[in-house]
């Protein structure tokens, strides 16, 4: 069997119950492609969820969960439903064709397998996933401070409150206004607004360790931001003094500031357990009660 590639070599998951296919895909995608395999519908789907794959290749006929019932479990998990998959099967009826087709199925490898049609079917999916990916991000990026944008964290939230809610963890929030700033910006002019907050974002930014797993976005104009997740008070609490001290070593001129002569930030902190007869918007409310409180207490300041 192939070893792992290299990161650059898209990723598949193969999921096939019969050995000879097994060792016919390998030789024949191993060379181009980064192959993960499952003998089974249920190893298969969890192989997905786990490693997020660039295209997933699925035999019909399989014992206990078909091909048919694995895609149509891809297509109803959001977190999976937009890799494409792939039938590879021996059925070449139309009408099994466009039953997989109407699941969700991207295309179709019937076999005996010919290996550089197979390679140019996954390649032209790859291809499209990247493409739709790439979309996706500019479309959930804020274009001034390259942070998410307010879509993609209210996104996000409604996500992480659902697993939390399953899960029975705590989800944190910060939420952060750069202090007088309108003064700033005023006096600077636009342009130093801008880079300031560029600057800022990437002191945020600079503040969070888990990268792809807690995210920091732009909330609109000089507020911000960021969404702790399995995250208690305490742990949240450093974050965010992680944040204002990364802030602070920028040491960026604010004269036009009444809570200091730099640039500072006012941070608003709530952590909650979501409860069943809760919805995310407890959560804001509380940070944003939060960051009001910090706001009355003079600026500069965390509250929680």
């Amino acid at each position: 069997m192939n070893q792992p590639g290299p990161s650059a070599k898209p990723k598949v998951i193969v999921i096939d119950d019969a050995p000879t296919n097994i060792r016919i895909l390998d030789a024949c995608l191993g060379d181009e492609f980064y192959l993960r395999f499952a003998t089974s519908g249920a190893a298969g789907l969890q192989a997905v969820s786990q490693e997020r794959p660039d295209l997933v290749l699925l035999d019909v006929m399989m014992p206990v969960m078909d091909g048919y019932e694995v895609c149509a479990r891809l297509k109803a998990d959001p977190e999976t439903r937009d890799i494409p998959v792939i039938f590879v099967t021996g059925l070449n009826e139309v009408a099994d064709e466009a039953r997989g087709l109407s699941i969700g199925a991207a295309d179709y490898i019937v076999k005996p397998i010919v290996p550089a049609i197979a390679r140019a079917r996954i390649r032209n999916q790859v291809e499209l996933k990247r493409l739709r990916d790439r979309l996706e991000r500019l479309s959930a990026t804020d274009g001034l401070t390259g942070l998410a944008n307010r879509r993609h964290f209210d996104e996000a939230l409604e996500r992480e409150w659902t697993r939390a809610r399953r899960s029975q963890s705590p989800l944190s929030l910060i939420i952060m206004d750069v202090d007088h700033f309108k003064a700033f910006n005023d006096g600077y002019g636009h342009q130093a607004g801008d880079a300031c907050l560029r600057q800022v974002a990437q002191a945020l930014t600079a503040a969070v360790s888990r990268t792809g797993i807690d995210l920091v976005a732009r909330y609109g104009g000089d507020e911000f931001v960021a969404l702790l997740v399995d995250t208690g008070l305490e742990g949240a609490r450093t974050v965010g003094e992680r944040m204002r001290a990364c802030l602070d070593a920028l040491a960026l001129t604010n004269p036009y500031s009444q809570a200091a002569g730099r640039v500072t930030l006012s941070l608003g902190l709530a952590t909650l357990v979501p409860a069943a007869d809760q919805g995310p918007a407890a959560l804001l409310a509380a940070a944003d009660a939060m960051l009001y409180r910090a706001k009355g207490q003079g600026r500069n300041r965390m509250v929680h």
